[in-house]
């Protein structure tokens, strides 16, 4: 049988009709290799980004221009490192700073960073998006760690949750 093909459960002699894939979201994509970077780079601290930036790419399925997006997040996390940490630290609540997961710190710097800069981003996509990251790189619990600390940031920035500005 094709893995791609969709099974009726309720009746599964039911005609077998193929799965249609998903059509790949360039965004989502970018923020995940740009956590993945994040993560590794967090892990190694390459002195030099630009090579770096292009070992990395050079691994991913996608050309490199595919992921434009993941490299101005990641160079914007990295310039703003220390505000970005800052932010994390305010609200993380009975939680040192070192003891944060890197997958999530990955993911937190990524979302802050959005959430800072990106203002033609609505705050609710780039919450959803971090949380997606969460579920499907983290633990169940860093999914609600992950939303706690970034909707309470989002509460600070002083945008609509659900609007890009100027849209």
């Amino acid at each position: 049988m094709n893995p791609l093909t969709k099974i009726n459960v309720e009746n599964p002699e039911a005609e077998k009709t193929p799965a249609v894939p998903q059509k790949r979201n360039r965004r989502h994509d970018s923020r995940v290799a740009a956590m993945q970077f994040l993560y590794s780079w967090e892990s190694q601290r390459h002195g030099d980004l630009v090579t770096a930036l292009f070992d990395f790419f050079s691994e991913q399925e996608q050309p490199r221009d595919y992921y434009s997006f993941a490299e101005e997040l990641i160079h914007g996390v990295i310039k703003d490192i220390d505000l970005i940490d800052e932010v994390v630290k305010r609200f993380t609540e009975n939680w040192a700073f070192e003891r944060i997961a890197k997958v999530d710190l990955a993911i937190l710097r990524l979302a802050i960073f959005e959430l800072m800069r990106r203002t033609d981003i609505p705050p609710i996509v780039t919450i959803n998006e971090a949380v997606d990251l969460a579920k499907s790189f983290s633990t169940d619990e860093s999914k609600r760690f992950v939303n706690g600390i970034l909707d309470r940031y989002k509460g600070e920035i002083g945008r609509d949750p659900r609007k890009a500005e100027g849209a």
